[in-house]
């Protein structure tokens, strides 16, 4: 990453969680703040404008969905990591649904928030300049991709895209046709992959799908290739 000092946002009721990653986190060099309740968090998002957000879902005022919800409203694409102690697919398959990039489960490592967050930070803040070469535009079909814009279009209506979905679509469109494993699509999106990576993989090619394709249920883009991983169909 660059030199900048990111600005880490939790939002979390647990101050003892909070101490935890306050501490493993400022010895990684980040500037972190923190809110104990969701209403709160909603506003600091506005005001501080943090570069990561972790995010609880069980919160006073607001919790962690409608805090994730309000954000993505707002078309604020700030990545967010949401750090529950709910451990349901459907849990997860939610939060990732209404805008989160990841989903960890509690109890945690803290060094491995940290690797998350080192991940997320690089790769969001710095694929513009390793993903893109002056206005790059990618074009697949009806689909376009303005990698110095950070716009996602179909048919020139623009579609929000959160920044894991960005990236996805980034590495897929450059290499139409080309095959990649959800290991490779993982580490491409967050450097490094994890045993429990392949549900949120999956959930959020099902939500590129609901956004991009006209049938999701009969995709003509985001194709999986059985036994593989997925492949962006060129010839559309």
């Amino acid at each position: 990453m660059n030199d900048k000092k990111y600005k880490i946002l939790i939002a979390e009721d647990d101050v003892d969680i909070i101490s935890l990653l306050r501490l493993y986190l400022e010895n990684a060099n980040y500037d972190v703040i923190s809110a104990e309740d969701g209403k709160t968090a909603l506003s600091m998002i506005e005001k501080e404008q943090p570069d990561l957000f972790i995010c609880d879902i069980m919160m006073p005022e607001l919790n962690g969905y409608e805090v994730i919800r309000a954000i993505r409203e707002k078309k604020n694409n700030i990545p967010i990591l949401v750090l529950s102690a709910k451990n349901l697919d459907s849990d997860r398959i939610l939060g990732l649904n209404i805008g989160a990039d990841d989903y960890m489960v509690k109890p945690f490592n803290p060094l491995e928030i940290v690797a998350r967050a080192n991940a997320m930070l690089r790769r969001f803040y710095n694929f513009g300049s390793s993903d893109s070469s002056g206005s790059e535009v990618l074009v697949v079909g009806e689909l376009s991709l303005d990698l110095s814009k950070v716009k996602f279009t179909k048919n020139g209506t623009e579609i929000q895209l959160t920044p894991t979905e960005f990236k996805i679509m980034t590495l897929l469109m450059k290499n139409p046709g080309r095959v990649f494993t959800k290991v490779q699509i993982y580490e491409h999106v967050n450097g490094e992959y994890y045993e429990n990576d392949d549900n949120t993989l999956m959930v959020h090619m099902s939500k590129l799908r609901d956004k991009i394709e006209d049938d999701s249920k009969n995709p003509k883009y985001l194709i999986t290739v059985r036994g593989l991983g997925y492949k962006m169909e060129r010839n559309k």
